[in-house]
């Protein structure tokens, strides 16, 4: 398993995260844009899985490190305080990866 994997794998669940704290946090913004990329992220993350199941045992790692860029990411985006997310992840990481799951 190569670096620039684990680094992908990283970048699209920072990705993914900062799109659902966007989803969360900002309802009256809510559109496709925002769900298809967050479908989008998803995919191409089982991909990377499926290609690399060496990644698998790193999942939980590089979420904790992606939330965190992803806090910061949302902030810029949202212009909401860095406060507003909450510095621990409130998603699963099973919820965050199922297809069908969307945060209130």
């Amino acid at each position: 398993m190569g670096r620039s994997e684990r680094q992908q794998l990283t970048r699209r669940l920072e990705v993914l995260l900062m799109h659902l704290l966007k989803w969360q946090h900002q309802p009256e913004l809510r559109g496709r844009s925002w769900q298809l990329t967050i479908t989008e992220q998803r995919r191409r993350i089982v991909k990377l899985l499926t290609a690399n199941p060496s990644l698998k045992p790193l999942l939980n790692d590089c979420f904790l490190d992606a939330y965190d860029d992803a806090r910061f990411g949302a902030m810029k985006e949202t212009g909401l305080p860095l406060n507003t997310f909450p510095t621990q992840p409130l998603f699963d990481l099973n919820d965050v990866l199922d297809m069908e799951y969307m945060p209130d």
